[in-house]
């Protein structure tokens, strides 16, 4: 008998894999449709915001998925399996452009001004914190931005960052308290008490 879409919609992740493994075109579809928005949004951050590498590595992720899916263990979160993976890719990504790399400034995003209301003072203030705040991110030793930005951006609690790096909860803990500290120290100029003394 065929699953109606609802049948879908209740399955979990995990049990939409082990549908997929089986040749099941709708689970496959089903988990796509929950995890490829998110899979975009990691990749483009990881990616210096190279929008068609992170749609390539979307699809490459998937791809390798519908190939191969005995390479997920079913027991685990499909969730922070996939981050897991992901990352791994990311690593892969930044030791091929290594190389390239050798006479970069370090600056890996580009910004630009067009809107013409940006000329109160609150509001150029708030534009300066965006871009130094991403520059920051950039500038933050690798461990420590990917354990920043699976908890903050992707929205990851300790313990699946955890499994999903393989690492204790206690590491995770100590590399954001780690990246906490270096934005605030780097973001001081841009706190209100001193932005107040600065006018």
């Amino acid at each position: 008998m065929r699953m109606i879409k609802k049948e879908y919609d209740q399955m979990t992740d995990e049990q939409l894999v082990i549908g997929m493994a089986g040749g099941d075109q709708r689970a496959f579809d089903k988990l796509y449709g929950r995890y490829s928005s998110a899979l975009l949004s990691y990749f483009m951050r990881m990616l210096w915001r190279d929008r068609e590498k992170s749609e390539d590595f979307v699809h490459d992720f998937f791809t390798k998925l519908i190939h191969r899916p005995e390479l997920f263990d079913t027991t685990r979160s499909f969730k922070t399996w996939m981050y897991s993976v992901a990352n791994n890719m990311c690593k892969n990504e930044y030791k091929k452009q290594e190389i390239r790399k050798n006479t970069s400034n370090g600056l890996d995003h580009t910004y630009s001004v067009s809107d013409v209301n940006k000329n109160t003072e609150n509001q150029v203030h708030h534009t300066l914190f965006k871009e130094a705040y991403d520059y920051q991110v950039t500038q933050l030793e690798d461990k420590h931005r990917e354990v920043f930005e699976m908890r903050h951006f992707d929205g990851l609690s300790i313990k699946e960052i955890a499994e999903a790096l393989a690492i204790s909860e206690g590491t995770i803990k100590s590399r954001l308290f780690y990246a906490t500290k270096y934005l605030a120290q780097g973001l001081k100029e841009y706190q209100p008490e001193h932005h107040t003394k600065q006018s």
